[in-house]
């Protein structure tokens, strides 16, 4: 099985696709109530920390990041996992991404890089056709899940900025993460709400994966430390591949804040224009 995520004006494949190809039949504390509003009551936070993680994270400036994103199908289950770092005061970002055995149709596989940025993502070592030396940008204000899933990773940014449409939020306890008490919440968020909120950087991606995706309304678990920083979140999306329902379940851990991040985008000649396939 292919599959492709489309652009206006043609497909475009992507690393998820590997994956799915894969996946689709190819191969705490006691919780606390919630106010009127939606929101969690004080016992744990504000459900207003919850929607304003991507404007604290800014104010946070830099983190290392951890990504996941488990697909599973049919009984079938791959994880594609990431590490990196993130610059959320420009809205950038990087990543060695490593997909799972097999999902390619190998045993093994370089880690792709790939450069997330305001609208765009590019990959390194794509494979399928591309040239070593070259990387693929894509647009992700025309794919049809807002680069949430096609890249084999959340960006960090999105996956915040996702959360401001968050609702029906629950403080559930704290926990311990690497060492660190974090205060756990529950709830869904609508990807459509979000988008209508979300800074500009984001908005367009978002919409995006408004229309694109099985569901508008995806569950999530956030994790926030005693600074209302976002440290881990995990999305619930669903969409539907050639007539069957894939779940995808993306995880991002945010840590090392401060850190130096440093993105640098490539030059327009060493960009592939060519035909990317599967």
């Amino acid at each position: 099985m292919v599959v492709q995520h489309k652009r206006r004006g043609g497909a475009v494949a992507v690393v998820a696709a590997m994956a799915v190809a894969t996946v689709g039949g190819c191969s705490g504390g006691g919780a606390a109530a919630v106010d009127g509003d939606g929101g969690a009551v004080r016992a744990g936070g504000s459900a207003d920390e919850v929607r304003k993680a991507a404007d604290t994270l800014a104010g946070a400036r830099s983190s290392k990041a951890r990504t996941s994103m488990e697909m599973a199908s049919g009984g079938t289950r791959v994880t594609i996992r990431g590490e990196g770092g993130y610059d959320f005061a420009r809205g950038m970002g990087s990543l060695k991404v490593v997909l799972p055995p097999d999902a390619a149709g190998e045993e093994e596989h370089e880690p792709i890089t790939e450069l997330l940025t305001p609208g765009a993502l590019y990959m390194k070592n794509r494979g399928a056709g591309v040239p070593a030396d070259k990387w693929v940008r894509v647009d992700t204000t025309t794919l049809d899940d807002g680069n949430l899933v096609t890249g084999g990773a959340t960006d960090p940014l999105a996956a915040a900025e996702l959360l401001r449409g968050a609702d029906g939020v629950k403080y559930v306890g704290d926990v311990q993460l690497s060492g660190e008490k974090v205060r756990h919440f529950k709830g869904t968020t609508h990807i459509g709400r979000a988008a209508s909120v979300a800074l500009p950087h984001s908005r367009a991606s978002l919409a995006a994966a408004a229309e694109g995706f099985a569901k508008d309304v995806v569950p999530f678990d956030a994790y926030l430390d005693e600074e209302g920083r976002l440290r881990k979140v995990r999305h619930h999306f669903t969409f539907a591949n050639e007539g069957r329902t894939v779940d995808v379940t993306s995880t991002t851990v945010l840590f090392d804040f401060g850190a130096s991040v440093v993105v640098q985008l490539p030059e327009e000649k060493d960009i592939y224009s060519g035909r990317v396939g599967v």
